[in-house]
């Protein structure tokens, strides 16, 4: 049977996978989501004898059913490839009492890569099967990793232009390098003068543009995202938890059934919006840790019910998490509402006016499964410093807020439930950060010395991704203020 999508904020609306994903974003501003969200066709006890691959097959299949059994394939096959620097895909390491799921050995060494790997492919066999003949054009706010590992995955792809918005103030120093030195010949990247929330905002509002659609349509363009908006971005994420259950039952660590905790450092939802969909699949899942930083918006909204974006916008050692809009938590608030479109895009609409919206106590009730901690930037240093010396073990800033959410939730329940920690970032991309948190003396120290020190100290080969922008020529030095992000658009495009 065909799944079928429709929007949160219209159940009228009804398409297949395919055109979901090339429109990105909904008409009405909303997101897509699946009719109904389909099972796991197998126990994960038969996805121990697959490898990741097979697994995305098996699990992205059931999700993406207008795609042939060729199409999909092909699709899984070219993008996890030998760019990924270790046969697992997705390799776990234990360490202090958890397990890490390392999401970052793609080509830009973060976990974005594991879907933006193969939007790329999703997105042109989605093209062909559906005769369109304008240009995709590819458009993106970032808050730090989306932006390389889109424009990794689409530079010089045919038929496709990117563009990438990034806050030119709000992310590290090697983040902003892997854009800025792009040579992709239908690439543009463009910083900000805002924060990532200025960003994602004014993308929004050139995608809700009807009459600059219909001007670029009339010039052989149209647009899509590659934002975890895109539901071609969010399927394949589901992938990682189902694998990463199943590797701990291959190694005996849990028995078939035996549910297990996920901890996810969140700022725009996608990720644990992810494992939310693998659990509703039939993954035994306890608990969804959410992890936040200092720009705590969903921590307040799971402790509270109330989503406010309404304080001030604080600039963290994990930029990624720097946001107080959190787009995907829409997708989990229309499910909460019952599938209510209604309900939701009021909340929507409110948090456009009001920049805030309280769930009803029944919504409240069915997020039971998740717990919110977050960690501040103190806790955040201190938890890299101590899990290098009790284990040699280093992790990046992000890895580190979630690493610190957990220590808080073990000590406030006891849970003694196997846990897996998302790790969402090589430490290698925000090696300032993560070096004075284990040794203070930095100073001087430019980011690819501090990379040779991690590499020293972790016993890790410097990635190639930091190797390859070492003496990078930068081509992409263009700046703009908010208001003209629509402007720079059309010059791209012109």
């Amino acid at each position: 049977m065909e799944l079928k999508y429709t929007s949160t904020r219209d159940n009228r609306i009804r398409c297949t996978a395919s055109e979901a994903i090339l429109k990105g974003l909904c008409d009405d501003g909303g997101l897509f989501v699946p009719v109904e969200l389909p099972k796991l066709p197998v126990s994960p006890a038969d996805i121990c004898a697959m490898d990741y691959r097979e697994c995305a097959y098996t699990v992205m299949k059931e999700f993406l059913t207008d795609f042939t059994e060729e199409e999909l394939r092909s699709c899984i096959e070219r993008a996890y490839d030998e760019k990924f620097d270790t046969k697992d895909i997705v390799p776990l390491r234990h360490s202090g009492g958890a397990f890490y799921m390392e999401l970052f050995h793609g080509k830009t060494i973060a976990f974005k890569d594991m879907a933006l790997s193969i939007l790329p492919h999703l997105m042109t066999t989605a093209a062909k099967k559906n005769n369109v003949k304008n240009e995709i054009v590819i458009l993106t706010a970032t808050s730090g990793d989306t932006g390389k590992a889109a424009l990794a995955g689409f530079a010089d792809v045919e038929g496709t232009r990117i563009l990438v918005f990034y806050p030119k103030d709000g992310v590290s120093p090697i983040q902003k390098l892997q854009m800025v030195t792009e040579k992709g010949k239908n690439t543009r990247v463009i910083g900000v003068d805002g924060n990532f929330d200025d960003c994602q905002t004014g993308v929004k509002a050139i995608f809700s543009d009807k009459e600059l659609a219909g001007r670029l349509a009339g010039k052989g363009y149209q647009f899509s995202s590659a934002n975890s908006i895109n539901i071609g971005r969010l399927v394949p994420q589901i992938v990682y938890y189902v694998y990463a259950y199943s590797r701990l039952l291959k190694d005996k660590v849990i028995k078939d059934g035996e549910k297990v905790n996920f901890v996810v450092p969140t700022g725009n939802f996608g990720n644990i919006l992810a494992a939310f969909y693998a659990k509703k699949m039939g993954l035994p899942v306890n608990k969804l840790i959410c992890a936040s930083n200092e720009n705590k918006v969903l921590f307040d909204f799971f402790r509270t019910g109330e989503y406010d974006r309404n304080r001030d916008f604080i600039l963290t050692s994990s930029p990624s998490m720097d946001i107080l809009i959190s787009s995907n938590l829409e997708r989990l608030i229309y499910h909460i509402a019952g599938n209510d479109p209604e309900k939701n895009a009021s909340l929507m609409a409110a948090l456009k006016s009001d920049g805030k919206y309280e769930i009803s106590p029944s919504m409240k009730e069915r997020l039971k499964g998740f717990e919110a901690y977050y960690a501040s930037e103190k806790e955040t240093a201190e938890k890299i410093g101590s899990l290098y010396e009790e284990s040699g073990y280093i992790i990046d800033t992000h890895t580190a807020v979630a690493a610190a959410a957990y220590d808080k939730y073990l000590s406030d329940t006891g849970d003694d439930t196997v846990t897996l920690i998302a790790s969402t970032a090589s430490p290698f991309k925000f090696a300032g950060s993560v070096m004075s948190a284990i040794d203070r003396g930095i100073e001087g120290k430019n980011e690819f010395e501090l990379a040779e020190e991690i590499s020293s100290l972790g016993g890790v080969k410097i990635p190639p991704a930091i190797e390859e922008i070492k003496n990078a020529e930068i081509i992409h030095k263009t700046e703009c203020k908010i208001d003209g992000m629509m402007e720079e658009v059309e010059r791209f495009l012109s």
